[in-house]
């Protein structure tokens, strides 16, 4: 028997009109010094005038745009000749010129992960509210990670909520502390530690903040001007340092407003697909975890995003001599008291892994190779591990001929999640007439599901471009995958199949 999804007929499509403030840089002192002196060449009139059109225009487009249009001017004041004190509204003008809107999703949005909300306070008997994180692609091709919100009623119909019209993104945290030697151990993983960088990182205490860390290195490069070794050392410790860091949105914003851009050097192209999963520890605290590929426009870097509230959110690196490729999914709690990841290096074959440390990857074991036609060319996961009785579900990814995508599942033994108990051989959803066109045609994605009662709810991409949403009874589902007994030889080991 062939176990199919069925679609719910929801469709989420990119929102042109969802726009944000971005700075706007021309990459010229020259330019940006002729624009401050035009400005400054207007009458006080025609600058009020200029501002308040400025404000009529945008001012109802976003959340709080002025105090934004102040950061603007206090990050191109160093660039004015002279100290004579402005008016605030030349302030507020002059950020004006060097600020632009950004539609985050007027290309697509995409590839969705859904989770149940951290408040279920509030809602009606047989209700339950959830977060759906998405990819939202905008000009440039650059992808951020927007939200939605919504809730499955009594009878298991899923509502979305209208988003606002505001969408913002957030502050970085500047007090941000690092821990010295999970630091130094980066470093070594980035082969980045020698005595240059031991130079460089004198003087730190066990913790030390991004400034701190700028300043030493510039007393230490000051000794050794032109030297080719110490800038690239330098540029690597930063970069480092900037591809770890903190986030906040206000309290007072609905999560539907918030968008996490691009802020690291990883990430200046873009953050991709992010995995987001409620991780239980063994104490019973509850964090959620994303994993999302970074890019910088030449290589993709496999990121960790963690928060508990959706209003502060933490960023790291992983690090380890595993850590490559996409699609990395972090397991919803560890097991055998090790943190435990699904992941692909090699572009087409799925691992596990195993860590101690949750931000140090450094073994996998192959567990899955493409078997059937509709996956020769590559596997992937299409989110977390979902723990059912039966043992851990994970929705896969295959792609067969032409680059058509499809979505599988596969069944791994609870306690010894190396161990596969069974797989589709068909998939359970692919692109149909509807849906093949897009972006990126012939492709339905998932970055991970839910499961409702006895229903496993799969939110998808259709072609790269909008979401939806189809359901599988996950009693029929489990009865195929456990019902399968064929012995298949993986990595010279037989497993269930």
């Amino acid at each position: 028997m062939s176990i199919k999804a069925t679609r719910t007929g929801i469709v989420l499509r990119p929102d042109p009109t969802r726009v944000l403030f971005r700075p706007f840089e021309l990459g010229s002192t020259t330019r940006n010094l002729k624009i401050i002196a035009r400005v400054g060449g207007m009458t006080d009139e025609e600058a009020e005038q200029k501002l308040d059109e400025v404000i009529r225009e945008f001012g109802g487009r976003h959340y709080k745009l002025e105090r934004f249009l102040l950061q603007r001017f206090e990050q191109i004041k160093p660039q004015l000749l002279t100290d004579e004190p402005l008016t605030l509204e030349r302030k507020l003008l002059l950020g004006a010129y060097f600020t632009m809107e950004y539609s985050l999703e007027s290309a697509a949005l995409f590839n969705p992960s859904m989770i149940w909300h951290p408040d279920q306070s509030n809602v009606p008997p047989g209700y339950k509210r959830f977060i759906l994180s998405l990819r939202a692609t905008g000009e440039g091709h650059i992808s951020s990670i927007s939200f939605r919100m919504g809730y499955i009623d009594e009878e298991g119909k899923i509502v979305l909520r209208k988003p606002s019209r505001y969408v913002t993104s957030p502050e970085i945290v500047s007090n941000h502390r690092f821990n010295r030697a999970q630091f130094e151990r980066k470093l070594y993983e980035l082969r980045l530690e020698n005595s240059i960088q031991e130079k460089m990182m004198a003087g730190l205490g066990d913790e030390f903040s991004l400034p701190e860390l700028d300043a030493q290195i510039k007393r230490v490069s000051a000794q050794y001007r032109y030297n080719a070794e110490y800038e690239t050392i330098a540029g690597g410790l930063l970069a480092l340092a900037k591809s770890n860091y903190e986030i906040h949105f206000e309290e007072d914003q609905s999560l539907d407003e918030r968008c996490i851009f691009p802020t690291s050097p990883n990430e200046t192209n873009g953050i991709e697909d992010a995995r987001f999963v409620q991780f239980t520890d063994d104490n019973g605290e509850v964090t959620y975890y994303a994993t999302y590929t970074a890019y910088n426009g030449k290589v993709t870097f496999p990121q960790l995003l963690e928060t508990k509230d959706f209003t502060h959110f933490s960023i790291s690196t992983l690090n380890g001599a595993e850590v490559s490729n996409k699609g990395m999914a972090l397991f919803p709690r560890k097991i055998g008291g090790r943190y435990v990841m699904i992941s692909r290096q090699d572009g087409e074959n799925i691992y596990l892994m195993y860590s101690d440390d949750l931000y140090f990857w450094q073994t996998k074991e192959l567990i899955l190779k493409p078997t059937y036609n509709w996956e020769y060319v590559q596997l992937g996961n299409c989110g977390s591990p979902i723990e059912t009785e039966a043992g851990w579900l994970v929705l896969s990814h295959g792609v067969g001929p032409m680059r058509k995508y499809a979505i599988g599942a596969f069944l791994l033994d609870l306690n010894d999640p190396g161990k596969v108990i069974g797989r589709t051989t068909e998939p359970i959803l692919s692109p149909d007439e509807n849906e093949r066109e897009g972006y990126v045609p012939n492709v339905v994605y998932s970055c991970g599901g839910l499961l409702n009662g006895r229903e496993l709810i799969i939110p998808y991409a259709m072609s790269d471009y909008a979401s939806s949403f189809a359901t599988v009874n996950i009693d029929e589902l489990l009865a195929e995958l456990v019902g399968q007994n064929k012995p298949e030889v993986v990595n010279s080991q037989e497993v269930v199949s």
